[in-house]
């Protein structure tokens, strides 16, 4: 790190006269230039720079010149417009993000998109360009909830319609779209829910890896007090927001802000600089309103009087910069930062300029950042809608708000408007009675559970059996063992889950086969012990319950258990707010079976020389799903995406196919005493699996070329790069059942199989006397030439 830094703030605003301040403080800082600044920024180590900020040709040559060591832009246009390749170019580090990770902010529908990509909580939305008018305004007309209209592109914080009925929206689509009220930035328009709740505006430091969020804030946009008129670029801020509890900004990093910058990187622009989010707090938590690539005005006047006298911005943004934002401290003092926006009269509309400003003694605490001045002889005078931006500091709300003000009476211009209601949500709480708490108020919803069990009750009797009753409902599941007949029965037990395949469920919609995958991960792990399941519970785990969606799990899970045979006993539905996002669930199933003791599996005379049988899967089951979203993602293609290997179905389809329940097949010839040993093929493949089903000192050697490897398994290891003998220690590659037979025996397996509808069976290998499994064939999934 250089010892005397010489830094470049780009812009003329509140803002930049902030941050130039705040950088002057640091140790590491010879000097900030302001290109162009205003009639307020200079001052102590900071100088005015009379270029413009769009002059990235005249920038350039300033900073080369001047040994310039940081620059940091401060409107979102220069980064949407790629200033921070132009200075990289050059050597010189930017605080602020490329071109591509600077859409976020330049277009709201690529920001949405990513949202929906990585689950990111935010309003339903739809997207329209200028040519879908019509098309928008029927969607306007057809939605049972109000909407916000927001110009995709950049609209200097203006570009956003709240209609208050249909009518109105339709009249804003218009004004948006055809009337080009917001010119180029409305050719795309995002249709948006209306969201209800407070709002936060939540500033956050990033290298693309580490993000770490200063105080939430809370801004005022419309420009009447008691937030009446048309919106601002802000009439003030104040932090942090009362409402921005540590449970709140806990689910905005979860959920929100860390998921944001991972997801970037991942899709290959990753964000260095101040991410910027707003947020809208409603009842079913923060949900994101919109992304910034930059510091916001007002906020960050407010926001740099937080940060304490040991934090150094400038070595924190040069830490962003060079990917080391985890190496510098960044801390805030306690307390509350207040900035209350002095604009000219008329603003946000037509505004006179060149009125002449004094400024009076200022009370301790209280500083002054200049927006819309500029310096006309030895008089400052306005040149902007918002002029001056007052911030003040102190130990509460209240007295913050009081130097503020005072400071705002200090400072004199013909037309001077502000508002003097900054703080009042906050004000306003604080004097309400704490509501009182309720199981529903906390995020849980008994009702809901007792919807959830009058729709699953139909679905748990149709897995009625000998030994089972059907119902649920009590404080357990009942079975009665006298009711089926065994003689000398040893109980066995399995428990499993579907792993990652939830996120392929959750990102398709579509919720009924998991539940199937569900029982077969634990039925299929009894049967190779020969056991015949008997009954089943399921765990489902959420962060809010949605009725219809877990019902359609349990029909999953009711049509697994009879597949195999077995009754659903019971389960337990856990709603457990700020444990999971938003719209995701996890699963666990248990099941219970028997098998009388003498045909327990595997059985003691497995011997070198006995048949290795194998039964073909419906496809990947339910492991390897990491890998296989992974592949799925560096291959290009979606889960709507045809699958290249088979046209009429798309990927999430073959995907979501349901794991092979093998019970009926198998129990027949397994209560036959025909079988010695069987392996489920899971996780870790053939070469993990198998041995479990041998006895030490045995091996076998599986011959793959036996069977054709199913198009879904070569695609992925030809779209990922796999080698074949990772393949084979991780999917089952089209055999996910293995029988261990006899020579002699193999005939009346092969008639017991295919009584029991098996249509294949392949021989797939011997159990020989050496450890491990052989991989012979491999040569036959090499991949094809035409691939």
């Amino acid at each position: 790190m250089p010892e005397s830094l010489k830094v470049l703030v780009i812009g003329g605003g509140g803002r930049e006269h902030a941050l130039a301040w705040k950088l002057a403080q640091s140790p590491l800082v010879e000097e900030v230039f302001v290109a162009p600044g205003n009639g307020g920024t200079a001052g102590k180590k900071i100088s005015n720079v009379a270029l413009p900020a769009d002059d990235f040709g005249k920038l350039v040559k300033f900073a080369v010149e001047n040994s310039i060591d940081l620059v940091v832009p401060g409107p979102e246009q220069p980064l949407v417009d790629g200033v921070e390749t132009v200075f990289r170019k050059v050597g010189i580090p930017v605080f602020g993000p490329s071109e591509k990770a600077a859409r976020m902010e330049g277009s709201k529908a690529f920001s949405k998109e990513f949202m929906a990509r990585h689950r990111i909580p935010t309003a339903a939305y739809r997207v329209f360009t200028a040519s879908q008018h019509q098309e928008a305004v029927e969607y306007v007309k057809a939605c049972n909830h109000r909407v916000v209209l927001k110009a995709s592109g950049l609209a200097a914080g203006k570009g956003v319609l709240i209609p208050e009925n249909t009518e109105e929206a339709v009249n804003g689509l218009k004004e948006i779209m055809l009337d080009k009220a917001f010119g180029a930035a409305g050719d795309e328009v995002v249709v948006e829910e209306y969201l209800e709740g407070p709002e936060l505006s939540v500033l956050a430091f990033s290298d693309g890896y580490t993000i770490i969020p200063l105080p939430a804030a809370q801004d005022h946009k419309r420009i009447g007090e008691g937030d009446t008129g048309p919106n601002t670029g802000g009439m003030g801020a104040y932090a942090p927001a009362p409402i921005a509890t540590p449970e709140v900004m806990s689910r905005i990093m979860k959920e929100s802000l860390q998921p944001t910058i991972d997801g970037m990187r991942r899709e290959g622009f990753p964000f260095v600089g101040l991410l910027f989010t707003g947020f809208m707090v409603t009842a079913d938590g923060p949900k994101v309103l919109e992304y910034n690539v930059r510091f916001g005005d007002p906020e960050t006047e407010a926001l740099m009087l937080l940060l304490d006298d040991k934090t150094d911005l400038a070595a924190i943004m040069l830490a962003s910069a060079e990917r080391r934002l985890d190496s510098v401290r960044i801390s805030t003092r306690p307390g509350f930062a207040v900035s209350v926006i002095l604009a000219s009269a008329g603003y946000p509309g037509s505004y006179p300029k060149g009125k002449v400003i004094t400024e009076g003694t200022l009370p301790a605490d209280v500083h002054t950042f200049h927006a819309g001045t500029s310096s006309s002889g030895d008089k400052v005078v306005t040149s902007g809608g918002r002029v001056i931006a007052v911030a003040a500091y102190a130990r509460s709300l209240e007295e913050a708000l009081r130097l503020a003000y005072t400071g705002c009476d200090a400072i004199s211009f013909e037309g001077k408007t502000l508002r003097r209601d900054i703080g009042h949500r906050a004000l306003k709480a604080s004097k309400e009675p704490q509501p009182r708490l309720t199981y529903a108020s906390a995020g849980v919803s008994v009702d809901a559970g007792n919807d959830l069990v009058d729709a699953i009750k139909p679905l748990v009797r149709s897995t009625k059996r000998p030994g089972a009753d059907g119902e649920i409902g009590g404080f357990g599941g009942n079975f009665d063992l006298k009711a089926i007949g065994y003689k000398d029965p040893i109980l066995v037990s399995g428990t499993d889950g579907v792993g990652t395949k939830l996120r392929v469920a959750i990102a398709c919609g579509k919720h009924d086969t998991v539940g199937i995958d569900l029982v077969a991960m634990s039925v299929n792990d009894l049967v190779v012990q020969g056991a015949e399941p008997l009954y089943f519970l399921d765990y489902y785990a959420c962060s809010k319950l949605d009725v219809q969606t877990c019902a359609a799990v349990v029909k999953g899970i009711a049509e697994g258990c009879k597949r195999a045979g077995c009754a659903l006993v019971g389960g337990e539905t856990a709603e457990m707010p700020g444990m999971y996002h938003e719209g995701d669930y996890d699963l666990a199933g248990f099941a219970v079976g028997a098998v009388e003791r003498n045909l327990l599996l595997p059985q003691a005379n497995i011997a070198a020389g006995d048949i290795l049988l194998g039964l073909p899967s419906a496809g990947v089951h339910s492991n390897g799903f990491s890998l296989v979203r992974k592949v799925l993602e560096r291959s290009g293609l979606t889960y709507d995406t045809p699958a290249p290997f088979s046209p009429n179905l798309t990927m999430g389809q073959v995907l979501l196919q349901p794991t092979r329940i093998y019970v009926k097949s198998v129990l027949p010839a397994c209560q036959a005493g025909l079988i010695k040993s069987m392996s489920h093929i899971t996780g870790g493949g053939f070469t993990d699996n198998i041995p479990r089903a041998l006895p030490k000192g045995l091996g076998c050697y599986v011959d793959v070329s036996r069977w054709e490897l199913p198009g879904v398994f070569r695609w992925i290891m030809e779209a990922g790069n796999v080698e074949a003998k990772e393949m084979a220690r991780t999917f089952n590659n089209g055999v996910a059942m293995v029988l261990v037979v006899a020579e002699d025996k193999v005939a009346a397996v092969r008639e017991s199989l295919a009584a029991a509808g098996e249509q294949a069976v392949y021989e797939i290998g011997r159990v020989t006397d050496v450890p491990g499994v052989e991989l012979r064939g491999l040569e036959s999934w090499k991949p094809s030439k035409t691939a």
